[in-house]
């Protein structure tokens, strides 16, 4: 199943995608702000994130979406949607991840503005949260321009950071208040809608 915009193409992440997210995590420069620079070994991603996000998928219809350009299919990053754990709300957890040089081209927030009507629309999701390091000013502008709002501030458990370093902030999206971002002559989607596949895959945390 695929998704998208005009520029980019958004799929379930697959086998396929192994060394793309392997080499993606392999970027000191990508990964300073999600654990100090430290590359994901190759067999995690094999072995537990992909696995990981298809079962994901498989129970909720969420989970880890590849993003590449409809032009030469380059992958360019991902965009996930995960169910928390620990939690009995109707709420999503999103977060992204691209490679360096597709920064500051507004891929990150086109890519996310997808899944993010996608599950207001069609999971009959409440509520999406997203959490990055204070200091990662770049992440908190695309959760800004989707109309986050920022919702607390803690301290990160990553132990590689210290200091100012380790305060984190959430931001968090109510589905009243994207409603309410639409255009006036656009249709308002029902809260609970099944037409997203798989078809027994709803959200119901």
């Amino acid at each position: 199943m695929f998704i998208g915009t005009p520029r980019l193409r958004i799929a379930p992440v697959t086998d396929a995608d192994v060394d793309d997210l392997h080499i993606l995590d392999s970027d000191p420069s990508v990964m300073r702000f999600v654990n100090g620079g430290i590359p994901t070994p190759r067999r995690d991603v094999a072995d537990w994130v992909i696995p990981r996000a298809e079962a994901e998928f498989s129970a909720y219809g969420t989970g880890l979406w590849t993003i590449r350009r409809r032009a030469g299919d380059a992958f360019v990053g991902w965009v996930s949607l995960r169910t928390p754990r620990h939690s009995n709300r109707s709420e999503l957890e999103l977060s992204y991840r691209l490679r360096s040089d597709g920064w500051g081209r507004g891929i990150a927030t086109e890519a996310t503005s997808v899944l993010v009507a996608m599950s207001f629309e069609q999971l009959g999701t409440q509520r999406i949260f997203a959490s990055t390091l204070a200091m990662n000013t770049a992440s908190r502008r695309v959760m800004q321009k989707l109309g986050m709002r920022l919702s607390a501030i803690h301290i990160s458990d990553e132990q590689i950071l210290s200091g100012f370093e380790r305060d984190e902030v959430e931001y968090e999206l109510m589905r009243e208040h994207w409603l309410n971002r639409l255009p006036r002559h656009a249709s308002r989607p029902p809260a609970d809608r099944t037409s997203w596949p798989p078809k027994h895959a709803r959200h119901s945390a």
